[in-house]
Formats: structure tokens, sequence, C-alpha cells
């Protein structure tokens, strides 16, 4: 059992309220994998990003931008202290941008989209960001201008991640639908190439198409027509639900899940959608449940610990494992996913002594070189703050989707527990699956 350290480890029978944990000085462990708003931005085809911002905040999207071998599609304009006193942040933002576009244009060309990142210091000072983008249309009218925003510390319903994940669909204009395709868009990474969701919308007469299957930007907007929209990452429900509503497409939300009855009700929700055959459910439960017994011989009563940066769905993990048979010792998470509260629930009342322990708190650091057994990790953060050599490593649910998303973690679980895996040297890169110049 972990020793208890204050308010940074508590019990999951203590986790009723949230935010699980006191607000107060935050730890970043450096376990990088996990995407942020640059990569998320590049997955849209031929696409330049444009920050705005002084040069503490430039400093981690530039380094994320040469360390993906992307520089070629980032650029920034540097505010600066005397822009501040003197009031033209508006000026200098405004020229900026309209510099790095000429010199592209002299380069090599315009792009066919640019997204614009302004920070914090825009809405503290209250520029005038509507009045920025009137003239950039109007000045490069051949440009998709996107409406990002860098601004983590205002508080607001939706994080940086959430909106951009909107507004990166922007450009896509209402069109006629091609009848019987549909799109799954708002993850960072396409579906498991062993998902079965493609073979069922296959044997229904439907087209299968996500963002990573296109290369180009035409092609990239070709995605409007779509009969169906379809979001799987929870990060996205906001933004593709918003899409949808605009394009006045068929929307449904599928997120992925370790509940075989969720599975179900989504494959149901499908089929009354777009009357589609049903999987053989017996069948694929029966295949998870070998899988899952597999994994159980294999490890015995070693200890699991699992992190909420691998996965959405970090509670329903343990709860899936801790059901069939295996050891969940720890999940590190710093608060619940509503889409978690029945997991929640069933850990308080079935796996009392499961230990939560939060991500940022400093105290943690502690945590982590006393430990004096061997542990499995699900995740970047739970192998660093564990110290093992055997984890899973893949961020933000890594593609996988329905029964052979389950099959799919508990192979990774068997082959992170035969093979062991050099922490120092993959958790500190950014952006896992992406290309790293680490």
């Amino acid at each position: 059992m972990l020793k208890r350290l204050g308010p940074s480890v508590v019990s999951a029978a203590e986790t009723d309220d949230a935010p699980l944990f006191p607000s107060k000085l935050e730890f970043n462990p450096p376990a990088h994998g996990v995407w942020n708003i640059v990569h998320i931005g590049m997955l849209v085809p031929e696409a330049h990003q444009i920050y705005v911002c002084a040069i503490n905040c430039m400093r981690g999207v530039v380094l994320t931008a040469a360390e993906m071998g992307a520089s070629d599609r980032f650029s920034c304009v540097v505010l600066k202290e005397e822009d501040i006193t003197r009031g033209t942040v508006e000026e200098i933002t405004l020229a900026g941008i309209v510099d790095v576009l000429r010199k592209l244009e002299t380069r090599g060309g315009l792009p066919p989209c640019a997204m614009v990142f302004p920070v914090c210091t825009h809405h503290f000072l209250g520029v005038s960001m509507s009045r920025v983008y009137r003239e950039l249309e109007r000045e490069f009218p051949g440009i998709d201008f996107v409406r990002g925003f860098m601004d983590p510390v205002m508080k607001r319903r939706l994080s940086p991640d959430q909106r951009l994940r909107a507004v990166m669909y922007d450009p896509l204009s209402p069109c006629n639908a091609t009848e019987k395709l549909v799109a799954c868009l708002g993850s960072d990474f396409a579906l498991d190439a062993d998902c079965e969701l493609r073979d069922v919308l296959r044997r229904g007469g439907y087209g299968f198409v996500e963002l990573q299957d296109c290369d180009t930007y035409q092609e990239f907007k070709g995605l409007a027509r779509a009969e169906t929209l379809v979001a799987t990452y929870s990060n996205a429900r906001y933004g593709i639900s918003k899409l949808a509503k605009r394009l006045k497409r068929r929307y449904l939300y599928l997120p992925s899940t370790f509940s075989y009855e969720e599975i179900e009700a989504q494959y149901h929700a499908l089929h009354e959608a777009l009357d589609i055959p049903l999987p053989e459910f017996k069948e694929e439960i029966a295949r998870c449940e070998d899988a899952l017994e597999s994994l159980r011989k294999e490890l015995g009563n070693v200890p699991i610990a699992i992190d909420m940066s691998v996965h959405p769905r970090p509670l329903g993990l343990a709860r899936l494992l801790i059901e069939h048979g295996m050891r969940v010792a720890e999940v590190y998470m710093d608060g619940v996913n509503s889409e978690e509260e029945t997991d929640l629930g069933w850990l308080n009342e079935h796996a009392p002594d499961l230990q939560i322990s939060s991500i940022v708190l400093p105290e943690l650091r502690i945590a982590s070189r006393q430990r004096s057994y061997d542990v499995l990790a699900v995740g970047q953060k739970a192998a660093w703050f564990t110290g093992t050599s055997h984890f899973v490593n893949m961020v933000e649910g890594g593609g996988l989707w329905g029964f052979a998303g389950i099959r799919a973690m508990a192979r990774l679980m068997q082959e992170a527990w035969e093979t062991e895996k050099d922490a120092r040297d993959l958790v500190p890169r950014k952006g896992w699956g992406c290309v790293s110049c680490f």
C-alpha cells in the first residue's frame, strides 16, 4: 500500500466531490507525450500556424514545431514590453501577421489556411481581434483564417484544446452531402487498424473517412461532404457537434469506453441512425474475455498503475481490470470526467483501497522515489511516477475504440509486461506518435 501524503493521495472512497485535490502550486512531471495545440493544428494539411505572443510563451510552441520537424509550417510574431506600454499590441499583431504572410508569398506561395493564435495578453488589453481578422481577410482573400487562441490562464468552460478542435473545422463549408459517407473527426489519432467499426459500416454500405486520411487541404475541405459526423474523443465533442449543426449533418458521439454495455448501446445507436447490421456481441465479448483472461494469467498479482493521460476513461479501465481479477493499485488523475461517475461509484463500493493520486501536486515527487516493487504502468505519467520500465506507451486513447479497443489494450499491457522500455528516452518526447527530433 502506498504511503499517504496528505492531500496528494486519497482513496477512491474519498473522491465524491470535485475537484479531487486542492488548487495550489503545481508540478509538471517530465512525461510529454500528450499533444498540445501545435500538434493538433498540424493535422490540417498545408495549414500554416502563426503565434502572436511574448518570448516566454513562444518558447514551448516553437520547440514543439521544431521537434516534430514542422518549422516550415510555423511562424511567430513576438510581442515586447514596449508594445504593451505604448498600446500598440493590436497594430503589431496585424502588421506582424501580414509580414509573415508576405514573406511566405515570396518564398513559395501563400498557404491556403492560416491558423492565428493570439494569447492572454490580447484579452487583458482588449485587442479587437475581429478588426485584425477583417483586415487580414481583406488583404488575403484566398486564405482561410482559423481563429485560434493560446490563453490557458483564462477561466472558460472550454480549454484551448477543446476550442481548437472546434475552430480548426471552420473552413469546412456547407455543401451537398455524399450519401452514406461517415466522417470520424476531432481525434488526434486515426482509429486503430483492427477497429471493427469500419467493417460494420462497410457491411452496411457506408464509406468511412477520417481527418488523418487527408493529404491536401482540398481533401480536408472535402470532409464537409460527409452525411454523418462522428466524434469518439471527449475533447472533440463540443467542436464536432457544433460543426454538424452548422453543416446540417447527422451527428453521433461515440466515445471510446471499456464497458461492454456502453459499446453495445453505441452500436444500437448506429443501427438506429444508419440502419447498419449489428455485430455479433456475444462473439465480440467472448474474444475480449479471452484476451483479458490471458492478461490476468500473465500478470498474476502484479500491481497496475494507470494515468489519465493514457485514455479519457482511466477509471473505466481500472474497473474492467479489477472486474477481471487484476490488481489495480493506483490511478493518477486530478479530476473526474463526468462520463466516469458511474465507474467511480463502482470503485468506491468494490475497490475502496484503490489509490487515486494527483499528477500535478509536488508531493508526488517524493512518492515516486519510494517504490520497492515492480509495476505495470498504463501511461507515460504512471511510468514516470512508479519508475517502472514496463509500461504502455500511449496517450489520449491512441485510436482504440470498441471491442477491438479492449482487446488491443489487453495486448498492449501484456506486451508491456513482457518487454521493458527505456522510459528516460521515451517519455520526454513531445507528442506521442508525431515525428520526434528529441
